[in-house]
C-alpha cells in the first residue's frame, strides 16, 4: 500500500491550490504556538482551499488541525467555522480527553508521541497501549516536535508493531525532506509520513520541494 503523505504547517491558500493534483492525503494547519500558527479566520480560508483541490486517490486532502494541550472550548469555537477532519494532539492529552474530543466533535483524533533514544517495542507499547480505542492514528516525532531534526530511525519498527497491536496506522515525522524520504520508506515502510520544514525555503513552503517530496514517496 502506498505511504500516506501529510504536508503540515500550511498558511497560504494559494499554495494549497497550487498543490492541486498532487497525491497528498492530508494538509496540516497549526493552531499551537508556532511561527506557522494560523488563526481561526485563516483556517476558514485554508479549509475551503483544501476542499477545492484533488489529492491522493482523486479525493480532496483531509484537513488536520495541530494542537498542544487543546481544550474543548477552543475546539467548540473553531470547528463550526473551520470543520477539520482530524484533530492532532501534541501535548499531554489523556486517553480520556482523546475519546471526549473524538466523540463530541465527530472527528478523527491522532496522538503524537516523542521518540526516546533506544525505544524498543515494549517501550513503544507502554506509551501507545493506554490510547487503544481512543485514537485513529499515531505519529512519532523528535522530542520537542517541529525542530526539523530527525530521530534514530531504528526505533520505527518497534513503534510500527505497537501501533499495529492497538490497530492504528503509524505516521513518521521529524527531519524529513526530499533527499531522505526515499531511504526512510524503503527501509521502514511507515504507514504515513509528515513533513513541514523539509519542504520550506527560508521558512516558507516551497512548491518545488513539496512536489519533489511527493514524487520521491511515490517512487520509493
Amino acid at each position: 500500500m502506498r505511504t500516506r503523505i501529510k504536508i503540515c504547517g500550511l498558511m497560504d491558500s494559494s499554495m494549497i491550490r497550487q498543490m492541486n493534483g498532487l497525491p497528498v492525503n492530508e494538509i496540516g494547519l497549526v493552531f499551537a504556538k508556532s511561527r506557522r500558527q494560523v488563526s481561526a479566520e485563516q483556517a476558514v480560508e485554508l479549509v475551503a482551499a483544501a476542499a477545492d483541490i484533488t489529492g491522493a486517490e482523486n479525493k480532496r486532502p483531509r484537513t488536520v488541525g495541530v494542537f498542544v494541550n487543546a481544550d474543548t472550548g477552543e475546539l467548540d469555537r473553531l470547528l463550526p467555522a473551520a470543520p477539520l477532519d482530524v484533530v492532532q494532539l501534541h501535548g499531554q492529552e489523556s486517553p480520556e480527553l482523546c475519546r471526549t474530543i473524538k466523540d463530541r466533535f465527530e472527528v478523527e483524533v491522532w496522538k503524537v508521541f516523542s521518540v526516546a533514544p533506544h525505544d524498543d517495542k515494549n517501550a513503544a507499547l507502554l506509551k501507545l497501549e493506554p490510547y487503544a480505542g481512543t485514537v485513529d492514528a499515531v505519529l512519532i516525532d523528535t522530542a520537542g516536535g517541529g525542530t526539523g531534526e530527525a530521530f534514530d530511525w531504528t526505533v520505527i519498527d518497534g513503534y510500527k508493531e505497537a501501533a499495529a497491536q492497538i490497530g492504528v496506522p503509524l505516521y513518521v515525522a521529524g527531519g524529513l525532506h526530499p533527499d531522505n524520504i526515499g531511504e526512510l520508506i524503503k527501509s521502514y515502510r511507515p504507514d504515513g509520513v509528515d513533513v513541514s520544514s523539509g519542504v520550506e525555503t527560508d521558512g516558507v513552503k516551497d512548491f518545488a520541494k513539496i512536489k519533489a517530496f511527493v514524487e520521491r514517496v511515490g517512487t520509493a
